[in-house]
């Protein structure tokens, strides 16, 4: 377990929440992605404060079985505004516990997430995001860490 400081991530919210059941929230954050990277908003975010791309899962109601919310952003230094057609979040600093998906992308992520869903660590539910940085580029055998809030 890590515990991390507060940090402000600017980009793309989806709409309206989601939930896992039947597959959506694989359709809905998908769609964000596609928009996010299609419309490069990675090199349009401001005062950025390094390279890496956070796909942050929030306002959990109840557990992970509930519907949620999903932001893509890019963190950034204090004090950075919000262009338009963006949005800001910020993630609360706390305990965390990192897992690492692995291997072919993005099934390894898919994976990961089966893991933490069916394991036992008591998970917070606040803030839980997946860091795509150098290492998430090769798609055939990509390297992510996904953060899971935990109590």
């Amino acid at each position: 377990m890590i515990k991390t400081e507060e940090f402000k991530l600017i980009g793309l919210p989806l709409e309206t929440k989601t939930t896992n059941d039947n597959g959506q929230s694989a359709i809905d954050c998908g769609n964000l992605w596609q928009k996010f990277i299609t419309g490069d908003y990675a090199e349009k975010i401001p005062g950025k404060s390094g390279k890496e791309i956070f796909a942050v899962y929030h306002s959990y109601e109840g557990d992970h079985t509930g519907p949620f919310s999903f932001f893509i952003g890019c963190k950034v230094k204090a004090g950075t505004k919000v262009p338009a057609g963006m949005e800001s979040l910020v993630i609360s600093g706390g305990n965390f516990q990192i897992f690492k998906a692995k291997g072919k992308m993005p099934d390894c992520i898919v994976n990961a997430w089966e893991e933490i869903w069916n394991s036992d660590i008591p998970r917070a539910y606040l803030a839980d995001y997946e860091v795509y940085g150098e290492k998430s580029k090769d798609w055939n055998n990509g390297e992510i860490d996904i953060f899971i809030s935990v109590e």
